[in-house]
């Protein structure tokens, strides 16, 4: 069944079902994000930086949930080209950033491990807002940079293959021939990855490095700080593999349904699992978030002392 007649056929279920998923990203990290800029005692590196992360996940499912909605209500299933571009450079911000995201994260678990006595020495309030701008700043320069080559082509095809709009497959319906582009962005992966792969591989190979010498209580401690990141990490990897196997090989041969998740994987799955991993996963956020559903009478008071015990 080809793509626009499965849409067709399911839009109204389609429209629910990513309805409901945007809701719940919304409120998810919103709740995060609350919840750590109102209490001073979750005002650390980690937790700001979780704060972060939140708001990016935000970022990303605007980026791409409300056109999906728009687009399964439309009749022709077409979006304008100007969409199609902004959509692209959202999107492709909200991955790249989330990649410099988590990398700065695990920095900020390397430092905490492997340098508890200077923690707050090295991640000053200077040094922490100075790595935020350059997480923020650092994927959206490098993008705009090489998203400006695409932004001189003209389009004659219509084709997307997918439920939104990624730059190789604008660029493919150009009306020309552009193989500058293809190579320019095998650069920009150069980018937008490697230091922050570089980064991650250090800082878990000297966590791995100091753990070696602690008890097994404190080993156990020290993987229970990183479990919330590795499994995000996890996450943003296979969404990203997903893509990139999904890019460069053909997939006609899998279903199409199975080819709609996997596209859609990297930037619906980890909006949704992230704020949990990091709201249930961190103990003192976990506190801070169930205290304030019994202060609005969400949870029954007597959870109080299991919540403050716990």
């Amino acid at each position: 069944m080809p793509a626009f007649a499965l849409l067709k056929t399911h839009k109204y279920e389609l429209f629910t079902l990513f309805f409901f998923m945007y809701a719940i990203t919304i409120t998810l990290n919103t709740l995060l994000i609350t919840v750590i800029s109102k209490e001073k005692s979750l005002h650390q590196p980690m937790n700001i930086f979780t704060g972060l992360l939140a708001i990016n996940e935000i970022y990303g499912s605007t980026a791409l949930l409300p056109a999906i909605m728009v687009l399964l209500l439309s009749e022709t299933f077409e979006v304008a080209v100007k969409w199609c571009m902004a959509q692209v450079y959202f999107l492709h911000t909200y991955a790249a950033a989330e990649f410099c995201i988590l990398a700065l994260m695990g920095y900020d678990r390397y430092v905490a491990i492997c340098h508890p006595l200077h923690y707050h020495t090295i991640m000053s309030n200077s040094r922490v807002g100075k790595l935020i701008a350059l997480t923020i700043l650092y994927p959206h320069l490098v993008f705009a940079c090489y998203f400006s080559l695409t932004l001189q082509l003209r389009f004659c095809g219509r084709a997307m293959p997918k439920l939104y709009c990624v730059n190789m497959e604008l660029v493919r319906n150009a009306c020309s021939s552009v193989p500058y582009i293809s190579i320019v962005g095998v650069v920009l992966i150069f980018l937008l990855v490697v230091p922050q792969l570089l980064m991650l591989v250090f800082s878990y190979f000297q966590i791995a490095r100091v753990c070696q010498t602690l008890n097994k209580e404190s080993q156990a401690n020290a993987l229970k700080t990183c479990a919330p990141h590795l499994l995000s990490l996890l996450n943003y990897t296979v969404g990203s593999l997903f893509e990139i196997v999904q890019t460069r090989f053909n997939m006609s041969h899998f279903a199409l349904e199975a080819r709609i998740f996997l596209s859609l994987y990297l930037i619906i799955i980890p909006t949704v699992t992230n704020p949990v991993l990091y709201g249930l996963g961190t103990h003192l956020v976990r506190i801070q978030i169930l205290k304030l559903f019994i202060k609005y009478k969400i949870l029954p008071a007597k959870i109080t002392v299991a919540v403050t015990a716990g």
